[in-house]
C-alpha cells in the first residue's frame, strides 16, 4: 500500500464507517494517547519494565505492530483533515534531512 492509498483508505473508512472525523484537536489528543500506548509497549518489550501478564515474543510483536498502526492511523487522519499530502511531506522531509545531516552522523563516535 502506498501512502496515498493509505490516506484514501482511511478517508473512505472515516466517511463510511466512522461517520466523520473527530476535530483536529481531539485527534491530536488521541495521537498523544496512542504514542503513550506505543511507549508502554516499547518500554516493556525493550526496556526494563515488565509486563503485568507474561506475553510470548509473538504476542509482544503483535502488540507493538498494533500500537504503531494506531499511531499511523491517527496521524493519517490529521493529515487528511489538514490537507497534508504525506507522500510529498515525507519526500521533502527526507530531502531536508539529507542536506542537513549529510556528514553530521558520520563523525559521531557514539554511532561507530
Amino acid at each position: 500500500m502506498t501512502i496515498q492509498q493509505l490516506q484514501s483508505q482511511v478517508d473512505l473508512w472515516i466517511k463510511t464507517i466512522g461517520v466523520r472525523y473527530f476535530s483536529e484537536l481531539t485527534n491530536m489528543a488521541i495521537l498523544t494517547e496512542e504514542v503513550g500506548e506505543l511507549a508502554r509497549v516499547m518500554s516493556r518489550t525493550y526496556g526494563e519494565q515488565s509486563w503485568k501478564k507474561s506475553l510470548s515474543v509473538e504476542e509482544q510483536k503483535e502488540k507493538l505492530a498494533d500500537e504503531m498502526a494506531d499511531v499511523l492511523w491517527v496521524l493519517t487522519c490529521l493529515a487528511n483533515q489538514t490537507g497534508v499530502d504525506l507522500t510529498q511531506a515525507l519526500q521533502k522531509n527526507i530531502e531536508k534531512k539529507t542536506i542537513r545531516d549529510q556528514n553530521r552522523h558520520k563523525g559521531n563516535s557514539k554511532l561507530l
